[in-house]
This record gives C-alpha cells, structure tokens and sequence, in this order.
C-alpha cells in the first residue's frame, strides 16, 4: 500500500474555524452529525442540554462549515423538522498547537471524555498506553505515520457505514516530569 502523506490533504485551520471547534460540545454535535441528519431537538436530547443551547452552538458551526441543513422532513408529530448534517470539513484541517490557547487545545479531549463516560468501559475496543522518549522529529513522524492510517480509514468509511461506529483520540503528549 502506498505511503499517504496526510499534510497533503490538510489545509490551516482559520481562526474562525479554531473558535468553532474549541467547544466541547460543538465538537461532539460534530460528530453526532456525521452518524447521522440530527435536528437541534434530537441533539439536545442526545446530549442532555438544554435546546437553546444547541441552537447557539449549532449556528457556530452552520457559520465555519462544519454542519449544512439537510433536507427539511416531516417528524413523528407531523411537524417541519429542520436537521443538520456534519461537512467532514473539521477533519481535513492541520490545527497548529501554538496558535491554540488552554481551552480550545483541552476541547476535543473534553468531548472524547464525556463520548467515553457516555458509552462505558465495555465499549472500548482497543487501549494503548505508552511513554517514550522522542525527538521532535521523531514526534512528528510518528504524527504524520498515525494520521496517514486513520486518514485512510476516514476515506473510505461509507464503504463501512453499514457497521457498528467507533470513536477513538490520538493524542501525545510532553509528561510533566
């Protein structure tokens, strides 16, 4: 199989961009749109906050690219639904650290927590933890060998969206000591 570079499908995140994804729910309203067209209700529901809210966050993402309105549809009620559906715009973006302030960099870690809390410990299907002494460039081979693997996940994974969906976080990190 051919080596990917993962850089060459990547663009810089814009600020406006940044700001969007440096929400913890916005980037878990990310994701449960890419499974699925979900309404501001439905979302809210899923995620236990109030509608409001979702409407707030939602409209952030509408304005960065990261969700579209699908198709209106009538629901159960018989009522107009309006759901929205994620671009997959977020995962092709290069996130520069140094251009990130404590908050936002802690964002997706804090969505993949609560996703993890949510789905419990029998949904984990593979762990490794590990420490090892790495040379900058030895941090970003390693980032750019991981990220060329899931990025061909990510490419074809309608060729799978028949089957079951996981969730996962590559993240490195300096130790404190």
């Amino acid at each position: 199989m051919a080596e990917i570079d993962p850089d060459a499908k990547r663009r810089p995140a814009s600020v406006k961009e940044l700001k969007a994804m440096s929400h913890p729910l916005r980037v878990r309203i990310i994701r449960l749109c890419g499974d699925h067209e979900l309404t501001n209700k439905q979302l809210a529901d899923r995620l236990g906050v109030d509608p409001g809210t979702v409407y707030y966050h939602v409209r952030q993402l509408v304005d960065a690219g990261f969700l579209e309105p699908a198709e209106v549809r009538t629901g159960e009620s018989g009522a107009l639904e309006k759901p929205y559906r994620s671009t997959g715009r977020s995962w092709w973006l290069s996130v520069q650290l140094e251009d990130l302030d404590t908050s936002q960099g802690f964002a997706p870690v804090e969505a993949f927590q609560q996703e993890l809390a949510e789905a419990g410990p029998a949904s984990i299907a593979s762990y490794a933890r590990f420490a090892l002494h790495l040379s900058p460039e030895d941090v970003a081979e390693l980032d750019r060998r991981i990220v060329a693997v899931i990025d061909e996940y990510v490419e074809t994974d309608t060729e799978r969206a028949h089957l079951p969906a996981h969730g996962g976080i590559f993240l490195l990190h300096r130790t404190p000591d």
